[in-house]
């Protein structure tokens, strides 16, 4: 079969829905839909509803492998969902094996940040770098790494939880077991409670001139900056995209984030860094999945 033959399905499990996107090679979607997740969202019931959908967006049977980002690290090899935050009994779930099963097609599991960062270099904000790192700024703060052109996950898997490293050593707990992390700071439940207001009011007042609204994003950006200036030390990045939906306020904070790396980082250090919003949206995962599905074909 050629290249522009090939199809691929990307699939994005979450809480609340399930995305899937057939894709021709290019990065081209053919065809995409969203199916509710089942209530309450075991392992199970998942892979029956997945299993249903796959044959709803690919009826002729044309993809030849599928790729599925989960909320929470897989294993290194990218079979099996180590565990996924807020979904009950998704502990271990060897979810590779169970779809290669009921479909015969190769497949391979990533974490829903890894997904959103493979879509955003292959055909989003990331696409000009080999080393970038992506942080998704929503209800809680995620991330992942792409070094020299290739996702890093790290021995076991579980590399890139970006969110969670320590800003403030005294700060509010996280689910982690850390105290003050990143997250404590930029997640849409830090924004809240800090603020008594949702995100997406904050970015509206912002854009209405309400001072007190620009002086708290400016804050915000303070603190990502300084959480970023870490990362930067260690990763060196040519770029780091900023997704998620508090994403949406991006040009309020972004100058204090520029400010603090700028003040905090060596020259050297954040040579060339670009700091750009992501351009795929909710679309970044299954485009990230589908990519991951391609990889997985690759290596067959």
């Amino acid at each position: 079969m050629t290249n522009d033959k090939i199809q691929v399905i990307g699939i994005d499990v979450g809480g609340t829905a399930i995305k899937l996107g057939r894709f021709a090679a290019d990065g081209t979607c053919l065809q995409s839909m969203t199916v509710a997740a089942p209530q309450p969202t075991t392992p199970e019931a998942v892979l029956a509803v997945l299993i249903d959908a796959i044959a709803q967006i690919d009826p002729d049977n044309q993809a030849i492998a599928i790729g599925v980002g989960t909320p929470g690290p897989s294993d290194a090899a990218g079979r099996i969902a180590k565990i996924a935050i807020n979904l009950p009994g998704w502990i271990d779930v060897p979810l590779a094996d169970w779809l290669e099963a009921k479909t015969g097609k190769p497949t391979a599991i990533a974490n829903d940040a890894n997904c959103a960062l493979l879509g955003e270099a292959w055909l989003g904000a990331g696409r000009h770098f080999q080393n970038l790192i992506l942080l998704t700024l929503g209800t809680g703060v995620g991330g992942a790494i792409i070094l020299d052109g290739k996702l890093f996950i790290g021995h076991q898997g579980a590399a890139g939880e970006l969110g969670l490293i320590s800003l403030n050593p005294d700060g509010p707990i996280c689910n982690s077991g850390n105290r003050g992390s990143l997250e404590q700071y930029a997640c849409a439940t830090a924004i809240r409670r800090r603020t008594l207001k949702e995100p997406i009011e904050l970015g509206f007042l912002a854009r209405q001139g309400d001072a007190a609204a620009l002086t708290f994003w400016q804050e915000y950006g303070r603190n990502l900056g300084i959480g970023l200036t870490s990362l930067i030390y260690v990763l060196t990045p040519q770029a780091i995209v900023i997704g998620g939906g508090i994403s949406g306020s991006f040009e309020f904070f972004l100058p204090s984030v520029k400010a603090e790396i700028e003040k905090r980082v060596q020259p050297l250090s954040r040579a060339g860094l670009q700091i750009l919003p992501a351009k795929l949206g909710n679309f970044a995962g299954i485009v990230g999945a589908a990519k991951l599905a391609w990889q997985c074909y690759s290596r067959f």
